[in-house]
This record gives structure tokens, C-alpha cells and sequence, in this order.
């Protein structure tokens, strides 16, 4: 018998776990983090509702934290067998697990030195060496569509997903799985991309399959039909006038190189002025070197870029910062520029420091370039708080508030329906993930009215039995 049960990515968008299992073997698809709410991060340390000592395998879509952040926490608490991802998310993670486990130390010591624990002593949820330890588990596979064995009779393939580099939809396996013993295919789109979006191939059809989870992160919404590029033109060009910094909140991975492909073409077409641009991220560089390496998840323009001996991800006047000195003398800097920082939900990392300066200022614009989750500052900034809490400070926002939505990594709902023209047999059931409930239930509908298909809207701690 094979079923699947929900334990994130469901009612949320964050920490994204599915327990497939099927004829006494076991695999998780993603393994992610829970972040935003409080009551989600508190998830994080709750025992967990199965034991990572009977998983046989673990599958990543791709290499976010709301979908890898809980790997190196199951490792801590015995888990041991083999983590499939394609091979550029392999190289992403060798970055994010690390940083993540950084993150984790931090926060501990930072509550044991102002006592800001009801736990003596406080501890992270796991360390450097669990990370390391996770990544040695890791079994890199093409994202071409190509079978491979995840366990006794459970297969997966992977492909391109267009969210970010490496991003994989993934159709598993489970042979034997039918009533009638015929195998049964289960589609896990991850996170879909948009369709012509810059540098990354657009989502690959979706394969056959028996049941399929699709993302509905924009299930209640349609992204703006403004051309992304020009309205970051606009802003920065008014940013020039007003002679103050521009501040753009993007997660290291995806979103900064994207904006960073953006400002370069928007300068080579002279729509805007050269502006000092400071990458605060020393992840962000990391990443962007992965980037270039696989050629593989290029699109045609990315490629030919780089074909030109030409680095498609440098603007004119650009500096990336290494040290953490780097970053607090970016504070010293006067007139227009551009900071682009991390994380993309003000949730954390160095862009607080920023916007300590920065949303107190009149002058000095915010630019939201990406989904902001309930309960993150980003969040509560777009809906118009006068001031934010960050480092236990109140700091007011006085500054200029932009968001561009069509810089989203994700598909919204028409993208999503676009894609899901591409099955050629109607899948048994269509589950909507990696949503908050209205945009769950939304995308649902929206599936219902186009193709008549059965879907539900899983809750967590749901299991299904699959047919």
C-alpha cells in the first residue's frame, strides 16, 4: 500500500515536507524550514510526527530554505540515508546549509547573552558539522527527466522546474504501488517559475502521472502586468533625483541574480544611470559563481552572453562586499546608490542593518522584489505599518515603499494553469501546496473551473492513500 502524508507546505509556504511511503519503504520529498509566524517556527522544535531513522531516502526540489533548512536537523537526529537533488542545488546547498546552520548558532548565542531564553542553555536546532554532515549525503542526478533508483521500488525524475537554478519538478516512482500491482507516479511540481522569465529555461512540460502536488504560492493572485524592468528603471531613476539609497531586500539564490541581469541591461541600454551597486551577500557571490557553472539550465540569451566572454551578472559599477566590516562601512556611503541584501523578508542577516538607516529616511526608497510571507517585516512594511521591530529597536518608515511582483520566482495562477495544459492524461488527484489558505483554495478552484480534475487542499498531518 502507498500513501503520503503532509507535514509542511501546507496552510504555509514554508517548511515544505512530504512523507511518501510505499510497500514498507519510506522517503520525504523536501525537508524544509518553517519561517514567518511564530507558531510555524515553532514547529521546528516539536518532535517530529515521524522518525528519521526509518527514512530510506530523502528527495530536494531545490536548494530554499523553506525546502532544505530541516536536512541538517533529521541528520542530527539519525538519519543517515542518501539526499537526491540535481547537481546545481547540490552546489546551492553546499552554501545554504552551512549559512543555515550559522544562523542557528547565532540566534542561540544571542538569546544565552541577553537572556532572552526560557531554555539555560538556549542551542541551535543544529550546527556546522550537522550540515556537513547532510552534505556528505548528498547524491547529485541530472535534471534531465532521467529515471534514477531512490530506493527498492521507488523511482525519480527531475526536471527543470524554471524557479531557480537547479529547481526540479519530480515525478516518483512507486512500483507495485496499484491495487491492480501497477506502479504509481506521483508528480511533485516544487516551485514552478514563470515562462520567459531572464537567464533560466522555462518549466519543463509535465510528465504523466497518477497524482500531482502543484505549488500555489499565487494561487489567489495574477502578477502585475508592468514590465518588471521598466518599473526598476522608474525606481531607480527617481532614486537618482532624490539623491538618497535605494535598499533591495533579495534572497542570495534566484532573486539577486536576477536583479543584478536586470540593472546591467537596463545600464547598456542607457534607461538608467550608472549607480554604485553594493551586493551585501557573501552568499549572493557564492551563488552567482554557481550560476555561471552550469550552462545546462541556461536560456538562449544567458548563454549567449557568456559564449561573448561577457559576466551577464556584473553592472558597471559594482562592489561585493566580503567581511562584515565591508558591509557596516557601506552604512558611511552618501547620495543615490543601490544595496542589494539579504534575506528577501527582512527576516534576518545583514539587510537589517540597512534598513535600520534606511526606512527611518525620506529620501531613501525600499524596493520588495519577492513573496513576503505573514507574520516577516517585509510583510508588515507592504501593509503599511509606521514602524518595525528590528534588533529590539522600533525604527519608523518614513521611506518610499515600492514592490514590483513580476519579479516573483514563482508562477502565478494563470502560469500554473499554462503549465498544467501540458499533461496529456488527467491525473486521479491534483493536491495544492505551498500556499496560505486562501491562495491554496484559490488555486484549487482555478484548477476545478479549467479542466474539471478532483483536487483537495491538504491539511497538515494529512494522509492519502494512493491508488
Amino acid at each position: 500500500m502507498a500513501q503520503i502524508t503532509f507535514f509542511g507546505g501546507v496552510g504555509t509556504v514554508t517548511g515544505s515536507k512530504y512523507l511518501v511511503e510505499n510497500n514498507g519503504k519510506k522517503i520525504l520529498v523536501d525537508c524544509g524550514l518553517f519561517q514567518g509566524l511564530r507558531e510555524l517556527r515553532e514547529r521546528n522544535w516539536q518532535p517530529l510526527p515521524f522518525d528519521p531513522t526509518e527514512l530510506d531516502a530523502v528527495i530536494i526540489t531545490h536548494a530554499h530554505i523553506d525546502h532544505t533548512g530541516f536536512l541538517p536537523r533529521i541528520v542530527k537526529l539519525g538519519f543517515q540515508g542518501p539526499v537526491f537533488t540535481s547537481r546545481a542545488t547540490n552546489d546551492l546547498l553546499k552554501i545554504l546549509l552551512p549559512d543555515s546552520a550559522r544562523l542557528q548558532e547565532e540566534e542561540a548565542d544571542y538569546r544565552n547573552r541577553k537572556g532572552l531564553t526560557t531554555h539555560t542553555p538556549a542551542l541551535p536546532l543544529y550546527d556546522e558539522d550537522d550540515a556537513k554532515d547532510a552534505l556528505e549525503l548528498v547524491e547529485p542526478v541530472p535534471n534531465t527527466g532521467q529515471p534514477v533508483s531512490i530506493c527498492d521500488g521507488i523511482k525519480a525524475s527531475f526536471s527543470v522546474a524554471g524557479h531557480i537554478l537547479g529547481a526540479s519538478m519530480v515525478l516518483v516512482e512507486l512500483e507495485n504501488a496499484g491495487s491492480d500491482g501497477s506502479s504509481v507516479r506521483f508528480l511533485f511540481s516544487g516551485d514552478l517559475g514563470h515562462y520567459d522569465q531572464p537567464i533560466l529555461k522555462d518549466p519543463a512540460p509535465p510528465p504523466a502521472c497518477d497524482y500531482l502536488m502543484v505549488e500555489s504560492t499565487y494561487g489567489d493572485r495574477l502578477h502585475s502586468k508592468e514590465s518588471s524592468e521598466e518599473r526598476l528603471a522608474e525606481i531607480i531613476r527617481e532614486g537618482k533625483k532624490r539623491n538618497g539609497p535605494i535598499l533591495i531586500p533579495a534572497f542570495s539564490v534566484g532573486r539577486t541574480q536576477e536583479i543584478l541581469y536586470l540593472i546591467r541591461e537596463l545600464e547598456e541600454q542607457g534607461k538608467i544611470p550608472i549607480l554604485p551597486v553594493a551586493v551585501d551577500s557573501p552568499m549572493a557571490k557564492q551563488a552567482t559563481q554557481v550560476y555561471n557553472r552550469w550552462g545546462e539550465e541556461h536560456d538562449e540569451e544567458y548563454a549567449s552572453i557568456l559564449s561573448r566572454q561577457k559576466h551577464p551578472l556584473r553592472t558597471a559599477s559594482m562592489s561585493v562586499t566580503g567581511s562584515r566590516d565591508d558591509s557596516i562601512a557601506l552604512n558611511s556611503q552618501k547620495g543615490a546608490r543601490i544595496i542589494i541584501s539579504a534575506s528577501g523578508m527582512l527576516s534576518g542577516g545583514r539587510v537589517l542593518h540597512h534598513a535600520m538607516r534606511i526606512l527611518p529616511d525620506p529620501d531613501a526608497t525600499i524596493v520588495f522584489v519577492g513573496f513576503q510571507a505573514a507574520g516577516t517585516r517585509g510583510r508588515r512594511i507592504i501593509d503599511g505599518e509606521d514602524e518595525v521591530k528590528i534588533m529590539r529597536s522600533w525604527i519608523p518608515v518614513k521611506c518610499r515603499i515600492e514592490k514590483i511582483s513580476g519579479f516573483s520566482a514563482h508562477a502565478d495562477w494563470k502560469a500554473v494553469l499554462k503549465w498544467l495544459h501540458g499533461l496529456k492524461v488527467v491525473p486521479k488527484t491534483v493536491f495544492t501546496t505551498h500556499g496560505e489558505p486562501e491562495a491554496a483554495s484559490a488555486m484549487a478552484e482555478h484548477i476545478r473551473e479549467e479542466f474539471g480534475w478532483k483536487v483537495i487542499v491538504p491539511e497538515y498531518g494529512q494522509t492519502v492513500e494512493l491508488e
